[in-house]
């Protein structure tokens, strides 16, 4: 368990983060407008619907998977219970990668445990090969971190700066 930093502006966009912001600032600006209080929740719920959908879609399964996210902070906490370590990372990933969310409240458990692998965050001009040159001494290992990473990541070509990564033990 942890709270994990992503990049906001990067990733899968999945709502409006900007109007969750917009929302936040209004109710603390007036603190008893209930209706401001109300579309804030709304929107919030809406976005953790979105995102637990997203992990679901990804075909990550983790019992009693429930997402909540605050607009405010761009903070989303997942909650459940994954099969192994590499599900539970996934699934944070999965979670982190979502255009406005800035960080993860990491409430999973595991029913196996199992080493924690490094997360990695690609910059402008990295590309697979260079991050497995990075961390293995080898740019040819290039698909372990492919595979480490699926189903979020469809092709080894397509990563994008701000993105985080899985790497995995050699």
């Amino acid at each position: 368990m942890g709270l994990f930093d992503f990049v906001k502006e990067a990733g899968e966009k999945l709502f409006r983060s900007q109007d969750a912001q917009v929302a936040s600032d209004a109710v603390t600006n007036a603190p008893n407008d209930d209706a401001a209080k109300a579309k804030l929740d709304q929107m919030n719920r809406v976005a953790g619907d979105a995102i637990e959908a997203y992990v679901n879609a990804q075909g990550l399964t983790v019992t009693g998977l429930t997402v909540t996210f605050d607009g405010g902070s761009g903070a989303a906490t997942v909650f459940g219970v994954a099969a192994d370590q590499t599900s539970k990372e996934k699934v944070l990933l999965c979670c982190g990668n979502v255009s406005g969310v800035a960080r993860v409240n990491d409430m999973l458990s595991v029913d196996q445990s199992a080493p924690e692998a490094l997360f990695y965050t690609v910059v402008a001009g990295d590309n697979l090969s260079k991050i497995s040159k990075l961390h293995y001494d080898n740019p040819n290992k290039y698909m372990l971190i492919f595979e480490a990473n699926k189903p979020m990541l469809g092709h080894p070509d397509r990563i994008y700066p701000g993105q985080m990564l899985r790497i995995p033990p050699p």
